[in-house]
């Protein structure tokens, strides 16, 4: 992917590309500041747990080097065979929030999963805010989460008509696995 700038009459110049390793720590840390600690007990992090994001559907913003914003796409199957995204994580460091940073990366990556051939997505989120990208009820009323979940907040964009016409059960993940720890390196075999 070729690099976005995007630009904040605040902020000045962001740069908007895929995520690379380097970035991990600092998306971490954003998010822990974003949604706290406890973070990982959301019924969405069930689905992205242990899983990489959907190829070509992780996007850091960078402003000077430094990450203010990260958006990820989880493969996951929503209802029998019906391959569709998870949106989620995204956040947007403090100081660039208001200025249309979480827009610009919402609005990207669905053009990207479109472009890759996705057919729906699904989210929990803020309805008004995620109305305007076309996302509703509509779509997700018939599927459940492996957890609990606020229905007004679970909400569905089809990427292509009908992609979630008739879908029903609850979302399992389908995403490659990430490597487990030792593999990665991080742990040293006794």
């Amino acid at each position: 992917m070729n690099s976005v700038a995007f630009a904040t009459a605040a902020a000045g110049k962001i740069i908007i590309r895929e995520e690379i390793s380097r970035d991990i720590l600092a998306r971490e840390a954003l998010l822990d500041r974003a949604f706290g600690l406890t973070r990982r007990r959301k019924t969405s992090e069930r689905l992205r747990e242990g899983r990489l994001p959907a190829r070509g559907l992780a996007l850091s913003a960078l402003r000077d080097g430094v990450l203010v914003g990260t958006l990820r796409f989880c493969a996951i199957e929503a209802g029998e065979g019906r391959d569709a995204l998870l949106l989620g994580p995204i956040a947007v460091s403090a100081s660039q929030r208001a200025q249309g940073l979480g827009g610009a990366m919402v609005r990207l990556g669905l053009e990207r999963a479109r472009a890759f051939g996705h057919k729906a997505v699904l989210l929990v989120g803020d309805a008004p805010y995620y109305e305007r990208f076309g996302f509703s009820r509509a779509g997700a009323e018939n599927l459940d989460m492996p957890g609990p979940v606020d229905r007004a907040r679970f909400l569905a964009l089809e990427l292509e008509q009908g992609a979630l016409a008739g879908a029903q059960g609850v979302l399992r993940p389908t995403g490659a696995q990430t490597a487990p720890a030792r593999e990665r390196g991080w742990l040293r075999a006794a």
